[in-house]
This record gives C-alpha cells, sequence and structure tokens, in this order.
C-alpha cells in the first residue's frame, strides 16, 4: 500500500501548479486550507455513511477519494502522508 500512497503523492505534486481550469489538485491547491478541509471532510462522512448502509463498493470508491484528499491536505501542510512517523501508527495499536 505505501507504494500506492507514494504514486499518490507524487502525483499530488505534479498536479498542484497545473492550470486550475484542468486540474482538480491545482483547483484546491489555489482554494486554499478550508477548501482543502472541506473536500476531506465531506469524503469523511460519505465513507461513514456509506459503511453504515452496508455500500461496500461505495466505500471502496470513496476511501480513493478520502485518501486523495488527505494526501492533499496533508502536502499543503508540509506533511506528507507517505511521512507518517511509525509512532503515529504504533499508537493505533
Amino acid at each position: 500500500m505505501s507504494d500506492s500512497l507514494e504514486r499518490l503523492y507524487q502525483a499530488v505534486i505534479a498536479a498542484k501548479d497545473l492550470d486550475p481550469a484542468v486540474s482538480r489538485t491545482a483547483r484546491l491547491f489555489r482554494r486554499g486550507p478550508e477548501k482543502m478541509a472541506k473536500k476531506l471532510a465531506e469524503e469523511a462522512v460519505e465513507v461513514v455513511i456509506d459503511a453504515v448502509n452496508g455500500k461496500s463498493d461505495a466505500v471502496v470508491r470513496e476511501s480513493a477519494d478520502l485518501l486523495y484528499n488527505l494526501t492533499v491536505v496533508r502536502q499543503a501542510a508540509r506533511r506528507p502522508i507517505v511521512a507518517l512517523e511509525s509512532r503515529s501508527l504504533r499508537k493505533r495499536h
């Protein structure tokens, strides 16, 4: 999975300075952290709703969008998702 996250991270970096008229990523970076956070929250809610309703295919689709938006937010904060500290992961186990 970390390879997939790395590819996603690299794609976000490559797209953030493109023309916002053709790049969703560039639009998010142009609109700033408030818009990024709103999109991240929207995707999280959609994942939860689909999970509660037992819509497993939708959970997969929305999870991909959630990871994308999380990657955008972390890149904007200069904390790339691929740099998740092992300490953060240990706390959850």
